[in-house]
C-alpha cells in the first residue's frame, strides 16, 4: 500500500494561515494481528479547540477518544478479521481500496467497496477482509456518542475475542 501522507494546516501567533507539517508514514502492525493503523490526528475535545498546540498525532489515544475525535487509516489484512467489539461512538468508515465485510447482530452483513462509507453507530460488530491478497485500505473518523439505551440500560463497550 501506498505511503500516508499528512498535511496539517495552522496560524502563526498573527492569524496567518500556515502549512505546520506535511510528512508521510507507513500504518503498522496491531497486537491482534489483523490490521495495521496509523494514527492520523486527534482533538482533545469536540468541539474541537484550534489553539490546542498538541500534534493529534502524538495524542494517545485508544479506539476511540473520551470527550473528542480520533481519524485514523486502517489496512485490514487479506483474509483477516477483527474481534466482535463496540465502542460508543460514532464512526465514519470511507473504504479507500478493497473491499470489508462489516457483520452485525445475527451474521447479517453488507460488504463495502472503494467509495462507499459506513456510519457506525455504537453496534456491536466485526469487520473482515474477503479477498485472499488484497489489502482493504479505509479511513475512519471517530467521535465519542453516548450508548445506545435498551429499557433505560445502555449498551456496554465491548471486544470478543475469537
Amino acid at each position: 500500500m501506498n505511503a500516508i501522507r499528512r498535511v496539517v494546516t495552522g496560524h502563526t501567533k498573527d492569524g496567518v494561515a500556515v502549512f505546520s507539517s506535511d510528512e508521510s508514514f507507513e500504518t503498522k502492525l496491531i497486537p491482534s494481528g489483523d490490521a495495521e493503523f496509523s494514527l492520523i490526528g486527534t482533538t482533545a475535545s469536540v468541539p474541537a479547540d484550534c489553539n490546542d498546540p498538541v500534534d493529534g498525532r502524538m495524542r494517545e489515544a485508544g479506539t476511540t477518544l473520551n470527550g473528542g475525535s480520533v481519524i485514523r487509516v486502517v489496512d485490514m489484512l487479506p483474509g483477516a478479521s477483527s474481534p466482535m467489539h463496540r465502542s460508543n461512538s460514532i464512526d465514519y468508515g470511507i473504504v479507500i481500496s478493497g473491499s470489508i465485510e462489516l457483520e452485525l447482530d445475527q451474521k447479517v452483513f453488507k460488504t463495502m467497496h472503494p467509495g462507499d462509507i459506513i456510519v457506525q453507530r455504537g453496534t456491536i460488530h466485526t469487520w473482515r477482509n474477503p479477498s485472499t491478497h488484497e489489502k482493504c485500505r479505509i479511513v475512519f473518523i471517530l467521535t465519542e456518542a453516548k450508548p445506545f439505551m435498551v429499557n433505560g440500560i445502555p449498551l456496554e463497550e465491548c471486544m470478543i475475542h475469537k
